[in-house]
């Protein structure tokens, strides 16, 4: 079934648009405006050219969407197949099934909610021309990642995203940016060489670089060694990506100095693509590898979700002088290691509910970072302590449409029932329970058991979040000095009212709503119809499974 019938042709034509007009749009905002473009002012000229290129890309995964056959989403559509290095056997090969299309809708989604609301916020830094180009490189590689479907083209877009991550870090970031932008390259860079030769021994030994062939063989083309050295290396470059513990320390630096859409888009997009990898490429071209590595992958899973949980935890606690960002960004490790949980479990079960918590913490950790960006901007710190204080944040009193959608965000995080973080959880534990065969149950179970716990520890952070930021620690009256009696936020526009009242801030602006109100809408439709994406991914993940099966 077809909302709208689009011919293939169109559908091909869409995918590739989808693909090359970030890249295009990028060289575009380089070059001087034409004059008529120009406008009275050249810095919104650009910043106006990036809102349309990514609107342009997001109207046409919306339209691609639409035309894609949901009857049948374990098959390629809008498929592309021409010869590009023939001495290699190398392919310009694209296509979409029910596992890409949600992620290929999300980053396009993302990109121009960036985009949006950088036109009104942009981040202090060099110029805005540069800025926008290297946001929409960032896209067209993240595209281009869950569109590809040969391994060395894959390599490529995997590795294109990491030039401009950098410097969107390094010169429009906060603090210790350039430490955090250096470590983020290093560890990132140094994984991918070793995926790289994981890669080449795949195609090398398989005769062929195609990702639809080599998952249609399932491994039968490879010996088992083969498979596990393939697995290792592989597994390595991905899983730095995703992150999974303990390669993660990148993650956190990166986070809380990168600028409000370079979190977003970091955790939203970015931390996708390992997790991606691990379904497109291990699990349906080297199955005997992954068994070999599912107990470890699933031990180091679930040892990331308690650590990242206990990690923030410790941020959370009062005195502790932990930064916001910091916190999400640790989640972040909890929340990608129920993903890995499930992908390790080699079950239907367990894989949709990996992809399904990926989508889902696109949605919330991505409105979580736009959240605390607009709340570091009106306070001029991220810092708990000083958030949490007499003269602190106390969001539902000083501006409750942002305290609420603060609580909102922090409750789908910690899954919810009713709200997108639910299932993807629920979906990997019971995978857990359950495991592929070969796999050893009760060591599944000890992890299943492990990761519930750590959604009690996920609940006790967040609900610890709201409580100090969105309601203060208030000391009595008579204790403020007259100082404290009238915060000024350090750069934002609150403003004090009579002595002894809380100041008002600003509360959600309009420009953040048009940002926000999406992620919002999104997390909550996921929840409550979690059948939009199962529908798209089971038939797709089963087919994977069976060896290019349906």
């Amino acid at each position: 079934m077809t909302v709208i019938d689009i011919s293939p042709s169109v559908m091909q034509f869409l995918l590739a648009f989808i693909v090359v007009a970030p890249l295009l749009g990028a060289v575009a905002a380089l070059l001087p405006a034409p004059p008529g473009l120009r406008g009275k002012n050249p810095d919104q000229a650009v910043l106006r050219h990036g809102v349309t290129v990514t609107g342009a890309v997001l109207i046409a995964a919306i339209v691609l969407a639409v035309g894609f056959d949901h009857d049948h989403p374990a098959t390629m559509q809008a498929t592309t197949d021409i010869s590009w290095i023939p001495a290699l056997g190398v392919r310009i090969h694209l296509g979409i099934d029910g596992i890409s299309l949600p992620l290929l809708l999300l980053t396009a989604l993302l990109t121009f909610l960036c985009a949006l609301y950088s036109y009104f916020k942009l981040p202090a830094g060099p110029s805005p021309k540069a800025f926008i180009a290297l946001v929409l490189v960032l896209e067209s590689g993240t595209l281009a990642t869950f569109a590809v479907l040969d391994l060395l083209l894959f390599f490529l877009a995997f590795e294109m995203v990491l030039i401009p991550m950098y410097f969107l870090i390094a010169r429009w970031g906060g603090d210790q940016r350039r430490a955090a932008a250096w470590k983020f390259i290093l560890y990132t860079l140094l994984g991918s060489v070793v995926m790289l030769l994981g890669l080449l021994l795949i195609g090398l030994k398989s005769g062929t670089f195609d990702m639809v062939a080599l998952a249609t063989d399932n491994g039968r083309g490879l010996t088992t060694s083969v498979q596990v050295i393939a697995v290792l290396a592989i597994g390595i470059g991905l899983a730095v990506k995703t992150p999974m513990w303990p390669l993660h320390s990148w993650l956190p630096g990166a986070h809380t100095a990168a600028p409000t859409v370079g979190s977003v888009l970091l955790a939203g997009v970015l931390l996708k693509m390992g997790t991606y990898g691990f379904v497109r490429i291990l699990l349906p071209i080297a199955p005997d590898g992954m068994r070999t590595f599912a107990p470890y992958l699933a031990a180091f899973a679930v040892v990331g979700i308690v650590y990242g949980s206990l990690a923030c935890l410790a941020l959370a606690r009062n005195g502790a002088k932990g930064d916001l960002k910091r916190l999400i960004a640790y989640s972040s490790v909890g929340h990608m290691g129920f993903v890995l949980l499930g992908i390790a479990t080699m079950t239907p079960t367990g894989v949709n509910g990996a992809l399904f918590a990926n989508i889902a913490h696109g949605l919330i950790t991505g409105l979580l970072f736009f959240l605390v960006g607009a709340i570091k901007d009106r306070y001029g710190t991220a810092d708990l302590d000083t958030l949490a204080g007499a003269t602190g944040a106390a969001l539902y009193g000083r501006a409750p449409r942002l305290g609420a959608l603060l609580a909102f965000a922090a409750v789908a995080s910690l899954g919810l029932p009713g709200l997108a973080g639910f299932w993807g959880e629920m979906l990997t534990l019971f995978g857990a329970y359950s495991p592929a065969e070969g796999l050893s149950r009760p060591a599944f179970r000890t992890f299943m058991a492990i990761g519930a716990f750590g959604t009690l520890l996920t609940a006790a952070y967040m609900l610890i979040v709201v409580r100090r930021v969105c309601m203060g620690e208030h000391a009595p009256h008579s204790q403020l000095s007259p100082d404290d009696r009238t915060p000024q936020p350090a750069d934002g526009p609150g403003r004090p009212t009579a002595a002894g009242s809380p100041s008002q801030l600003a509360d959600i602006q309009t420009y953040e709503a048009a940002a926000w109100t999406p992620l919002a809408a999104l997390t909550v439709l996921a929840g409550l119809w979690p059948a939009i994406l199962l529908g798209l991914t089971d038939p797709a993940v089963q087919k994977l499974l069976a060896g290019g099966k349906s």
